[in-house]
């Protein structure tokens, strides 16, 4: 059995084969696109219909490789949405969570309902970009108008298949779904005057969606494809795709951004948990993704798109190995930095403000942001533990992070904790797992974690000896400096 999983992130996406040979899980990339928002009159959009196009592009070359018939799954990022009208046509291009519409909205929401109730009923974090606050701000018109809200990877299933599901890992994300109905909360809605009728019904991942309709797309050679709805969210993908084993270990899902957390049988929704803005997402099994959301590969990204000279990822390990670590500390969990209009400008201005040192060279602003990321992931497992009461001992690194073995040892050596690499390819890999077990190639996740550590390399880091905690405390007196200075208050 072939399997194709689809797996679309903010900056890139990508179509990669799967299949089973000699018991191993075998991965090989077919097709690959850019993917990124555009601003058009001040609003950012993403590109539905080029992203369609690509799907396709990418399905032409499964039958050209000389497979007629596949299973597909679609994952991509969480929070955004389509409007559709009666007929199914889009009301409107959909909007990135980068654009700025939302950045004063959860302070309109919270006046109308609490923090605390928002939280007890979702368990899930308060950012600015969730779909709740971004519905909050839509044209009431076209809300009125809507048949159908899609979030994006049901909206190309959909495409794809005449069939409209909404699927649980990423509609928990949207901030409306109810922890103990297991449903959309009626209040939440209410608040942002959307009907429950207007979601298409809630599905668990592993359910089949439909067959490609190939009829709708006959300028491409496509073969039989039988879709499967997976866990939709890339970074529930990822956390299948991790090759946790034991009790105590934690995930770090490292891409555009960074998502640390461990995989709960319950949520931990307490006092503590709303303090440090951990998240309760649904997962896969009926699992709760108890993680915090870390700004993570996006600053480096932004850096690269605003150099003269092109670097590669590499490019810039090697560059920020060559500089004495430490010199900045800064908190790029700061909305400041979420999508600035330049990022090394934001960087320098931020340090200014701070009376540091000011990174100029390439190296500096690498080794800037490395440093602060690992110090950022070491707190998050501090709060981890605090939170949930049980010690980490394991973090599992995937994504393409994973590839950044100067972050990966500067992380072992902030947080003290054995970090294991590896796969790179985890939110593939669990697209592609979640297909096998819904047509059981494979047994269950237990089975297909093993699976994966037998296939796979993953490289081990361990800590060394540093001053850690001085580390970590230097950069909690300068976050807290920053924010007295910015707000007047502690």
């Amino acid at each position: 059995m072939i399997y194709v999983a689809v797996d679309i992130g903010a900056s890139s996406g990508r179509l990669v084969l799967g299949e089973i040979k000699d018991n191993k899980l075998k991965i090989k990339e077919i097709h690959r696109f850019s993917n990124g928002f555009t601003v058009k009159d001040g609003t950012c959009y993403w590109d539905i219909d080029y992203l369609l196009n690509e799907i396709l592009k990418g399905l032409q070359v499964v039958k050209s490789l000389g497979y007629d018939q596949c299973t597909v799954g679609i994952d991509t990022w969480a929070v955004d949405y389509v409007l559709l009208d009666q007929k199914g046509k889009r009301l409107r291009e959909v909007v990135s969570y980068r654009d700025g519409r939302t950045k004063q909205t959860i302070e309109k929401v919270t006046k109308l309902v609490s923090k605390e109730k928002i939280y007890k009923k979702t368990g899930i974090q308060f950012l600015p970009f969730n779909t709740i606050y971004q519905l909050y701000e839509e044209d009431q018109e076209k809300l009125k108008n809507t048949n159908q809200i899609l979030m994006v990877p049901d909206y190309l299933g959909y495409c794809l298949t005449g069939v409209a599901v909404t699927e649980v890992t990423n509609a928990s994300t949207t901030q409306l779904l109810n922890l103990n109905s297991r449903t959309f909360d009626d209040e939440l809605l209410d608040l942002i005057s959307v009907k429950r009728e207007q979601f298409a019904r809630l599905v668990e991942p592993g359910t089949e969606l439909g067959m490609l309709k190939k009829e709708w797309f006959s300028s491409f050679d496509l073969p039989n494809c039988k879709i499967i709805t997976v866990a939709t969210h890339d970074t529930a993908s990822a956390v299948i795709g991790t090759p946790g084993f034991g009790e105590n270990w934690a995930y770090l899902s490292s891409g555009t951004w960074s998502l640390l957390g461990i995989e709960s049988a319950v949520p931990i929704v307490n006092e503590l948990a709303l303090q440090h803005n951990y998240t309760n997402e649904w997962g896969a099994f009926q699992t709760i993704r108890f993680l915090k959301n870390i700004i993570g590969m996006w600053i480096i990204q932004e850096v690269r798109r605003h150099l003269e000279q092109d670097y590669d990822f590499a490019q810039f390990v090697e560059e920020a190995k060559k500089v004495k670590g430490f010199h900045q500390f800064i908190n790029f969990n700061d909305e400041r930095f979420m999508n600035p209009a330049n990022m090394i400008d934001e960087i320098q201005t931020y340090c200014k403000e701070t009376n540091q040192k000011v990174p100029e060279t390439v190296g500096e602003l690498a080794n800037c942001i490395y440093n602060n990321l690992a110090i950022i992931y070491a707190i998050a497992i501090e709060e981890l533990e605090e939170i949930t009461g049980k010690t980490i001992d394991q973090l599992h690194i995937v994504g393409g992070g994973a590839y950044n073995e100067h972050l990966n040892q500067l992380t072992a050596d902030l947080s003290g904790k054995v970090v294991y690499a590896g796969p790179t390819e985890a939110t593939a890999i669990g697209n592609l797992i979640m297909q096998m077990i819904a047509t059981k190639e494979v047994k269950d996740l237990e089975a297909a974690r093993q699976l994966i550590r037998d296939s796979f390399e993953i490289k081990k880091y361990t800590p060394n000896e540093i001053n850690r905690q001085a580390i970590i405390q230097k950069f909690k007196e300068v976050v807290l400096y920053d924010h007295v200075r910015s707000t007047g208050s502690l």
